[in-house]
């Protein structure tokens, strides 16, 4: 199911724009809301994020942790209007925001943008190197960096391995459901007798993982973050007619991000941020499924689901 509250449960990426430098009439900044359980992270708020939230019906307290790759306006113009209207909706709880160290400057800046009222708990989390940057609910994240001509950091999300009860061996030992709860904890109980241990009626549950890598050339750091995820969202500026001016601004062809989802393994890949000169994502469709199997081209406002869990 979807979801534009806290009330309800899901696990995907809420595409919030997916125009590279400029905006154009069909699409917004860039900027990615992944929705997870009862968690949300924002990554690059570009320009015009608040309104491209309302758009949405999903409402700025729907976010816990900001993420911001780097310090090009359209990664980050519109953190001013998020952390304001957090403000203006009397939120209390902490945000934190990840973003790079060398940054600091232009973070204050967008910061304190303007005169407002500011009451949110705003947490800075400044990044000067590869590792963990945050823990939001149950998922981990790790930022590494990119090849961009500024510094640039791309981010992982990693849930937790754990376990899933198994109902037809509950059944088989006439396990009562009041009991349940204590295997899942890693007790061991006793019925009619007989001592069962957790692992006699459970089976490892893997845990599923999101990265992001936007701007930059193919590196060693994506293709780190990228490996084994269930959904990669990357950038895909241009198309490989113009992989020599990709090369040297720093950024991807559909092709290359379609070659980093199958070099890492992963899932599902879906592209975004392209550039003004093109009006068609069609070809950024051909492009990268010519090297990978399951790839989605993102639309402003779509919702592109991480895939079901593999038991």
């Amino acid at each position: 199911p979807l979801r534009s509250d806290r009330g309800l449960s899901a696990r995907e990426i809420v595409v919030l724009g997916t125009a590279a430098q400029v905006p154009t009439r069909d699409r917004a900044h860039n900027a990615l809301l992944l929705l997870w359980d009862e968690v949300g992270v924002l990554f690059d708020p570009g320009e015009g994020t608040q309104r491209q939230l309302t758009i949405a019906g999903i409402s700025a307290g729907r976010i816990d942790q900001v993420c911001i790759t780097h310090f090009h306006g359209d990664h980050c113009l519109g953190l001013p209007g998020i952390v304001q209207r957090m403000a203006l909706d009397r939120r209390e709880a902490p945000v934190g925001v990840s973003y790079p160290a060398t940054g600091e400057e232009y973070y204050q800046r967008l910061r304190h943008a303007s005169v407002f009222d500011d009451r949110t708990p705003i947490v800075p989390a400044p990044i000067a190197a590869a590792g963990p940057v945050a823990r939001v609910g149950e998922l981990s994240v790790r930022a590494r960096p990119l090849d961009h001509p500024i510094e640039t950091y791309g981010y992982r999300l990693d849930e937790p391995d754990g376990w899933r009860m198994v109902p037809e061996r509950l059944d088989a030992l006439g396990v009562p459901g009041r009991e349940v709860g204590r295997l899942q904890r890693g007790e061991a109980i006793e019925v009619a007798g007989r001592w069962i241990e957790p692992d006699e009626v459970r089976v490892p549950r893997p845990g599923q993982s999101v990265a992001v890598v936007m701007d930059t050339r193919p590196c060693p750091g994506a293709i780190d973050l990228a490996r084994g995820a269930d959904l990669l969202v990357s950038e895909a500026t241009f198309l490989e007619s113009e992989a020599d001016l990709a090369r040297l601004a720093g950024h991807l062809t559909a092709r290359q991000a379609g070659e980093l989802a199958a070099e890492a393994g992963v899932r599902r890949l879906a592209l975004t941020h392209f550039s003004q000169r093109y009006p068609d994502t069609e070809p950024f469709l051909e492009e990268a499924s010519a090297v990978f199997d399951d790839v989605v081209v993102a639309a402003d406002l779509a919702r592109i689901p991480v895939p079901p869990r593999i038991e």
